[in-house]
Parts: C-alpha cells; structure tokens; sequence
C-alpha cells in the first residue's frame, strides 16, 4: 500500500468514501432493474404473461451468467498486468449507463423483435455493471488494513443498498410529488417505468465520478497495450494451472461462493417477479416492497461488516446463508391464499398495501432475506480480499466474479425451464434452495487464511 504512504488521513478517508460510494451509483441497476421495477414490468405489461415473462426474464439471466464467467477473469488478469482498475471501472459504468438509458424502448405488449432489444439492453447493464465491479472490488486490499477490511466492505455494501433504497424512493415519489405541485406526469404507455432505465443510467454517471476523482490508486504499468494483453493472459493461464496445488483454499472458497451466490441472486432477482404473479402487486406495491428490503439489506450489510471483523468473514457468510436459505423456504411456503405450505389465510382483497396474512408473511420472509442477504456478499468480499495475494488481487475478483457467474446461468435457467414445464411460479423457484444448501457446506472446510505467492 506504498501509493497511501503519503496521503494525509483527511485525504485517504476521502478516497475510501469515494471507493465506497461507487456501490451506490451501480447498486439501483440490480434494485430497480432487475429486481422491484422493470423485470416485474417487462414480465407482467411488456410481456403481457407473468409465466412467459419469467420464462424470458430467466434465460435472459442465464445469457448474463455466460457472458460474465467468460470475460471477468480475463478482463481482471489484463487490470493486474496494467495496474488500470479505475480505467477499466469507468469503461464498463459507461456501458452500464448505455444500456440502462436503452430501456426507454420497453413499451407494453411490445412484439417479439423488440423484447430481444429490450433483453439485449438489459443484458449490456447487468454484464457491464458486475465487470466494472470486478475492478471496483480489487481496490479495497490497497485501500486499508487487513484487519479493517470487513468494516469497509460493509460499510460499501450498506452505502450501496442505501443508494438502490433512495433510487426507489425517487422512482416512487417523484410523480405523485409533481402532481402535488400542479405537473402531473403524462402515465400513458407506462411511462414511469420506461423512464427507470434512463434515470439509473444517469444515476451512475453523476455517482461513479468521486472515485475517479478521489480514490487513489496504484501506478498503471508501462508495458505497451499488447504487451499487457500477453502478460495479462499468460498470468491467467498459470493461475488457471496452479489452482488445485497452490490456490486449493482460494479454489474451494470461490466454488462455494460460485454455488451459494447463485441461490442468492436467483431469490433476489426473481423475488419480485414472483410477487407480482402471486399477489397482483402495482408498481407501488412493489417499489415500497423493495424500499423495505433495501433498508434491512443495508442495517445487515452494516452490522455484518462488524461481525466480520470481529468473529471472521467465514463465520459471518456462514449464519447470513443460513438465514437466506429458512427465508427462502419461507418465501416458497406462500400462496396466494396459504402460508406455510398449506396453512389458509387471507389473501390480497384489494384494501390496502399489503392487506393480507399471505402477503405481510410475505414481507417478514424478505425482511430476512434483506438482513442476511447484505452481510453474505459483503463479507465474501472481505474475505477475499484477506487471502489474496497482493499482485494477484484483481485477477482473483476477476474468477470471484466469474466463479459467480460459472453457475449463474444454472439458476435462472432451471427457474426458466421449471416454471415453464410446471407453469408454475413457484415450482421454478424452488430452484434456489439447492444452491444455497451446497454452497452452505462448501463453505465449511475452507480456511480464513492468505494465500502464499508463487511468482517471481
């Protein structure tokens, strides 16, 4: 950390801030995007089916899973060799904000050729977005002491949820806000939810500029471009080859990430869809839904950052996947009408946010899955980050990001190919469960301990 020697404490609290501040700015692209508002949009208006909305939303995913698995760990040993990890973040935020500010295309009961535009776009976001955090990630080791890493990680998680959490209130309170001061909004075509894309794309440039400005980073290499390439991809090669022998903790850590993390974005991504089909949720309904999972995502992502620092980011990871997969369970009980696997209750009657037994069991489910959804990923950052090797840091974000994407395409597809032999919602969420069982217990044996150097 010799680029922090000189930086006054003012300077470096600034630099971690603005580090932290990108989860922010890319955070609403997985809240609202892919989560409260346009993937229930796209499924229930432009589709016009919530089974087949699913059903494309899914293999949409799976498409986003493929792509990131194959070009996370090359575009993260290339980063290493070059030493550019805020260039490469500023590419692909740009490319996330693109494709965001496509979704204005996203017009109801759209045709067949323009849902493959409207997934198309979405594809672009969701995959540059998680690339740029490959880049973003690898910074935190430079940016603070071992020991002191989880807090940040949490803290960065929090501040990230907070972000998706003000986002929605935006999206939700901005038209009802001008109509009380005498502008209604023109909702004709759902325009409200078309215009997301564009306000998120806008959001991340505005937020993404602190860390280009303020965080300090590395010097860049001087190897000339095609040099690095060469470099970068001949290290990613003699990783690829020293795994199993010099990296096995590291390989067994990403695997039961790669296979928990899968269950875990699957519940997330798919939640609301799943809300929407079962319960008729409005826009509203949905965004207060998520305004609610975003807060008690970003008190977990707090708190579990402390823990991490004080019992172990294993430990940590180990309780939040625990309470994700009960919650999860719990979620999969629900009916419209029933809870807890047959148990009659009351369902949605139309009086109210949120009326019903079925629908407030609902909303408990989620609160846990906010509260231990936020510590599970913070924290496996965290623990990256303290058993990597230094010179090997972005490259080994680069195969977190893709060992959370090798699989990823596994759980939205079974979601996609069991909802649609099933028509049922719920048979192709019960998905889920068997990622988060067999990542939990891959967990177990790996070590919180940092990998030694093999390289001259």
């Amino acid at each position: 950390m010799s680029h922090l020697e000189n930086l006054s404490p003012s300077r470096l609290t600034l630099g971690r801030f603005s580090w932290a501040l990108y989860d922010w700015a890319v955070q609403p692209v997985y809240s609202v995007i892919t989560t409260f508002i346009f993937a229930p949009y796209f499924a229930t208006v432009v589709v016009g089916n919530s089974v087949r909305g699913q059903t494309l939303w899914g293999y949409a995913m799976a498409a986003v899973g493929v792509l990131i698995a194959i070009l996370s760990p090359i575009l993260g040993a290339i980063a290493d060799a070059s030493g550019q990890r805020k260039h490469w973040t500023a590419v692909f935020a740009a490319l996330t904000a693109l494709g965001c500010a496509a979704l204005w295309i996203a017009a109801p009961q759209a045709p067949s050729e323009l849902r493959l535009a409207i997934l198309g776009a979405v594809v672009l976001a969701v995959v540059s977005a998680n690339l740029s955090q490959v880049f973003n990630n690898a910074m935190l080791p430079g940016l603070g002491r071992p020991e002191r890493i989880g807090r940040l990680s949490g803290f960065s998680w929090g501040l990230g949820y907070l972000g998706g959490l003000t986002a929605l209130t935006l999206i939700l309170g901005g038209p009802a806000l001008l109509a009380h001061l005498g502008h209604p909004l023109d909702t004709a075509g759902h325009r409200v939810e078309r215009a997301v894309g564009p306000l998120i794309g806008f959001w991340i440039v505005v937020f993404s500029i602190p860390l280009f400005l303020f965080t300090p980073e590395a010097a860049a290499s001087r190897t000339p471009g095609a040099g690095v390439v060469r470099h970068g991809l001949a290290r990613l090669a003699k990783t690829a080859r020293e795994a199993r022998s010099h990296h096995r903790n590291i390989l067994l850590f990403l695997v039961a990430r790669m296979i928990a993390y899968d269950g875990l974005n699957a519940i997330f991504a798919f939640g609301g869809i799943y809300a929407a089909g079962i319960f008729h949720w409005s826009m509203a309904e949905l965004g207060i839904f998520g305004l609610i999972l975003l807060v008690f995502g970003a008190a977990g992502a707090w708190i579990g950052g402390l823990l991490d620092d004080r019992f172990g980011a294993k430990a940590t990871i180990l309780v939040a996947t625990a309470g994700v997969t009960l919650a999860s369970i719990g979620v999969l009980s629900l009916t419209a009408h029933s809870i807890f696997f047959g148990i009659p209750a009351s369902g949605p009657a139309g009086h109210g946010f949120f009326a019903s037994t079925t629908e407030r069991v609902f909303l408990g489910f989620a609160i846990v899955l906010g509260i231990c959804g936020g510590p599970m990923q913070a924290a496996s950052r965290s623990l990256l980050a303290r058993l990597s090797p230094p010179e090997m840091t972005t490259e080994l974000f680069g195969f977190y990001a893709a060992t959370g994407q090798v699989t990823s395409f596994a759980a939205p597809l079974s979601i996609a190919v069991l909802t649609e032999t099933f028509a049922s919602q719920r048979a192709g969420l019960a998905a889920v469960l068997a990622f988060l069982i067999v990542g939990f217990f891959l967990l177990l044996p790996v070590e919180e301990r940092r990998s030694a150097t093999v390289r001259s």
